[in-house]
């Protein structure tokens, strides 16, 4: 790997440690204290009267300012930064230069001495020994550096945003901002286990490669078994393995993690994201409504201290109850259009073409409705709003209503202007959902994203007998971007999938 000119000069330095008999990475750090731990243990000793205790600690150097016979550094780890108080009368001069001369921005360091406040009144430990620990070589992102009796370097974000998420590990090291994102999500992560576990259901893992997919609208990545001799694909919901667990009589199940969806990038896509999906047996999709609004207030009031949040400018009140509205009605209000007055695929699209709307040629009426009419309303969607009662040409795992076999017992439920996940009253009838999976193999060709293949094992364990049930889909990505108000999914991920470099 070629190095710069800067990298260069680390190594230099590195080597020169080597031969003074100083191993830059060595196996074993003393560390009585994190940062956060030595300056509680600084304030205690204060509102005691005594003097501040000795304290070992480590992390990465992430500032220097070298004055004579004086240094000046903060040291910063993950619960914390603090001033190292470096004193030639202290270290010794070899072991003064050393330090002066070697170590860098960016170092992880050991430091041990006294905890003290300098006559500035600002939190500090009086360095009598500091070693290295891992020799930075390349330097972190900054944004300019100024000599002021030695050397100042500010930190600041990348300049190309889409290299910031390329090396995530310089990102988080030097933006303490982008690591309380990830905080939050794990934060969030969390308190959607504890809701659920709090309410009697059971945490499970499924299958991630699959000899049949299914559970979505999506196109699936494709791997191959080479012992077995078999194509598999990696999942795109966990939807069908969760309902066969309650055939197994498990009332409340869930699970968190993974799904893999051969598609495109957006803003609010990712090929790997993370999914919730819960299922409860005697439910309905109402009472799948009345739980997720419950458990998305209590998140947020975990994660943030409120369950009104702030969104790209908008203040997002998540208590209950939410809006409700039918599919029909919110399309009809922002489109003009009421699409049940159009029954068949040629007229809806021939409507929508006539008021500048996007129609897809030879998409099924369920396509056009929810690919094309709904996505001029979901926008407009900010304070959260189930949408409910979706076209059954679309939905092939929800019950039909019984009013109106057109339409099925599906919600939608949305907030920000995105789309954050999707229900059903779960179909339960092992020859009605065998007759959907054929209908849909009729509707889409065997390619189209739409298409839903069939799955003969899930039809087997339907016929042992699956209880009436209602079950829920999440994205969590995007509930994490509206906790931290990051209008891009990228910046919730740690490691986005992204174009290779040329």
């Amino acid at each position: 790997m070629e190095l710069t000119e800067l990298e260069r000069q680390r190594v230099e330095k590195l080597e020169r440690l080597r031969a003074l008999g100083i191993e830059p990475y060595p196996h074993r750090v003393k560390r009585t204290h994190t940062v956060a731990e030595a300056i509680a243990a600084l304030e205690e000793a204060e509102a005691s009267g005594t003097e501040g205790p000795h304290a070992a600690i480590a992390g990465r150097l992430k500032s220097m300012r070298v004055m004579g016979k004086v240094t000046f550094a903060h040291i910063e780890d993950g619960s914390g930064t603090i001033q190292l108080f470096l004193r030639i009368q202290n270290l010794g001069e070899d072991t003064y230069e050393l330090f002066r001369q070697n170590f860098d921005l960016g170092d992880f360091v050991a430091a041990e001495g006294k905890l003290m406040r300098t006559r500035t009144g600002e939190r500090s430990l009086l360095v009598e020994r500091i070693c290295m620990l891992a020799k930075a070589i390349s330097p972190l992102p900054v944004i300019k550096e100024k000599e002021i009796d030695g050397r100042v370097v500010r930190y600041t974000h990348f300049s190309d945003v889409e290299e910031r998420y390329r090396q995530r590990y310089a990102d988080l090291a030097c933006n303490p901002e982008v690591r309380e994102v990830f905080r939050i999500r794990a934060r969030t992560l969390a308190a959607l286990r504890r809701f659920l576990d709090e309410h009697g259901f059971i945490e499970v893992e499924t299958p991630i490669l699959q000899p049949v997919y299914g559970g979505a609208a999506a196109r699936p990545f494709v791997t191959h078994h080479n012992q077995l001799h078999q194509d598999l694909y990696l999942r795109i919901a966990f939807e069908l393995y969760l309902k066969r667990l309650l055939v197994g009589m498990y009332d409340r199940v869930y699970e968190i993690g993974r799904d893999f969806r051969n598609e495109g990038v957006s803003h609010k896509h990712n090929p790997e994201f993370t999914q919730l999906e819960f299922y409860a047996a005697y439910w309905d999709y109402n009472q799948v409504m009345s739980f997720c609004e419950r458990m998305l207030a209590y998140v947020a009031e975990e994660v943030t201290g409120s369950p009104v949040i702030h969104y790209q400018g908008h203040e997002i009140d998540l208590r209950p109850p939410w809006r409700r509205v039918t599919l029909r009605e919110v399309i009809n209000e922002v489109t003009g259009i009421d699409y049940v007055q159009f029954p068949s695929a040629a007229a809806l699209a021939s409507v929508m073409k006539s008021k500048g709307l996007l129609a897809r040629d030879r998409a099924s009426w369920g396509y056009l409705i929810d690919k094309g009419l709904l996505s001029e309303v979901e926008p407009k969607l900010i304070q959260p709003t189930f949408v409910m009662d979706y076209p059954r040409d679309i939905s092939p795992l929800a019950k039909a209503k019984p009013e109106d076999p057109t339409h099925v017992e599906r919600f939608e439920y949305f907030i920000g202007g995105m789309e954050m996940g999707n229900a059903f009253t779960e179909l339960n009838d092992p020859f009605d959902q065998e007759q959907r999976f054929l209908e849909m193999g009729r509707i889409y060709a065997p390619d189209d994203e739409e298409a839903h293949p069939m799955d003969e094992d899930y039809l087997r364990a339907m016929k042992y007998g699956m209880p009436p049930n209602g079950g829920l889909g999440l994205g969590v990505d995007r509930l994490v971007m509206l906790l931290t108000d990051k209008p891009n999914i990228r910046e919730v991920i740690l490691f986005p999938h992204l174009r290779a470099k040329s």
